[in-house]
C-alpha cells in the first residue's frame, strides 16, 4: 500500500510538471460603453461570454481598460498573451504609441492573434496591423439590425454558430472597407436601415499579418448588447481560438 501511495504521487507530481501552461487572452477596453447597455462594459460582457464557453476552459481570460496601471497591458501580461481582443471608440487618441509599438511586434514578429471590434477599426493597433486608412464609405446610425450569415461554414470561426441570426446595431457601416484585400471572409450580412432599406455588408475580415492572425468584426455598437448574444458569442470564442498562434 505504502509504495501504492508513493507512486500515486509521484504520478500526480510529473503531471503537475508538465501539464502544458494555460493560455492566455486579454479583452481590452476603453471603458466608454453606456453603463445601462453594459453594466461591467464591453469588455466585461466579452470576458464573461468567454470564461462560459467550453472552448475556453484552458484559457486565462484577463479584462483590462485604458484607465487601467500600464493602459491595462504591462509588458509581463502582452509577453504572456496568446490574443488581444480591442474595443474602442472616443478615445484612441489617449493610447500610448509605445504600448502599439509593442503589440505590433507581438503580432507580427512574435505571432500573437488580434482581434478588433467595431469602432476599433480607428484604434491605434488597429491601423499599424492594416496599414491603411481603415475608413468605411459610410459610417451613420441609421441601422436598424444586422442579418448576419455565415459565408465559409468550415472556417474554424463559425464552428457551431448558427447559418442566420440577427442582431440589433444602431450604427450603419457600409462597404468597402479601405484595409488589404482578403478572401477569408467568414461572415456577411445585410445591414436594415431604420427606412427598411436593405445594403449587403461584410461583417468578418481574417488576415495573416506577419506572423500572426488578425480578426476584425465589423457589427458591435455599443448601444446595443450584441455581446450578450448567444452566437455572437460563440464567434468570439472560436476568433480566440482561430487567432491564437500553433502551439
Amino acid at each position: 500500500m505504502k509504495h501504492l501511495i508513493m507512486a500515486v504521487a509521484v504520478t500526480g507530481l510529473a503531471t503537475s510538471l508538465f501539464a502544458a501552461p494555460k493560455r492566455t487572452v486579454v479583452v481590452w477596453s476603453e471603458g466608454t460603453a453606456p453603463k445601462n447597455v453594459y453594466p461591467e462594459d464591453i469588455n466585461g460582457a466579452i470576458v464573461e461570454g468567454l470564461k462560459a464557453s467550453p472552448l475556453m476552459k484552458d484559457w486565462d481570460v484577463v479584462r483590462a481598460s485604458l484607465g487601467d496601471p500600464d493602459q491595462g497591458i504591462s509588458d509581463e501580461l502582452l509577453k504572456k498573451a496568446d490574443v488581444v481582443v480591442w474595443w474602442g471608440h472616443t478615445k484612441h487618441g489617449d493610447v500610448k504609441d509605445e504600448l502599439v509599438d509593442k503589440i505590433e511586434k507581438r503580432v507580427k514578429e512574435e505571432g500573437m492573434g488580434f482581434i478588433a471590434l467595431h469602432s476599433a477599426h480607428f484604434a491605434k493597433p488597429n491601423k499599424r496591423l492594416m496599414g491603411t486608412p481603415c475608413t468605411f464609405a459610410a459610417y451613420v446610425a441609421d441601422n436598424k439590425e444586422n442579418e448576419m450569415k455565415v459565408a465559409m461554414p468550415n472556417h474554424p470561426i463559425c464552428k457551431g454558430v448558427a447559418k442566420t441570426f440577427t442582431i440589433e446595431n444602431d450604427e450603419r457601416y457600409s462597404d468597402p472597407y479601405a484595409v488589404p484585400e482578403t478572401n477569408e471572409v467568414p461572415l456577411v450580412g445585410v445591414q436594415v436601415h431604420k427606412n427598411g432599406t436593405r445594403e449587403d455588408a461584410k461583417m468578418g475580415f481574417c488576415w495573416t499579418i506577419g506572423k500572426g492572425r488578425f480578426f476584425y468584426l465589423q457589427a458591435g455598437h455599443e448601444t446595443n448588447p450584441i455581446f450578450f448574444n448567444p452566437e455572437i458569442r460563440k464567434v468570439m470564442a472560436n476568433a480566440v481560438l482561430w487567432a491564437a498562434p500553433k502551439k
